[in-house]
């Protein structure tokens, strides 16, 4: 289900009443791909719900370029609320997510293991509410980056 931003903090503290723990992650998600499947797999298995944080249109060309994204954030959510692993999506537009994760306030806080913890700015947040966050690696070779440079070099 997409949740609307305004809703998000009244929507996880109901879920929190639930007793369902929450897990949280953000990111483009431009084009999905193997990788983005099994990363989300794994974020879901340390909790009982997954929101996915996910970057508007216009927040994504300030963080990757002009070009991008290649698929609208409507069409990037419904692919996302497609997988068995995701339960929810909220956009978001600012550079990071510290804000969106000062209202989930999830249980767990996962991202991809190219970040550290002292590079990840949203770590401290998530630590000053008791939640935890975790680092999953990533799938070697797999990236929209990747996808989009092999059809370009392709079209060539």
């Amino acid at each position: 289900m997409l949740i609307d931003r305004k809703n998000a903090a009244q929507f996880c503290e109901e879920l929190r009443r639930q007793g369902k723990e929450i897990v949280f992650t953000n990111g483009c998600f431009d084009i999905v791909h193997a990788g983005h499947v099994r990363y989300l797999t794994t974020a879901k298995n340390f909790g009982d719900v997954l929101i996915v944080g996910l970057n508007t249109d216009e927040s994504v060309r300030r963080l990757k370029g002009a070009s991008r994204p290649i698929n609208n954030q409507d069409d990037r959510a419904e692919v996302l609320l497609g997988l068995k692993a995701v339960d929810h999506v909220i956009f978001f537009g600012e550079a990071t997510a510290e804000n969106l994760i000062a209202e989930v306030k999830p249980a767990v806080y996962v991202k991809g293991g190219d970040y550290t913890l002292e590079t990840l700015p949203e770590a401290a947040i998530v630590k000053k509410f008791g939640g935890r966050v975790e680092l999953v690696n990533l799938v070697a070779g797999r990236s929209t980056t990747n996808i989009i440079e092999k059809i370009l070099a392709e079209k060539k």
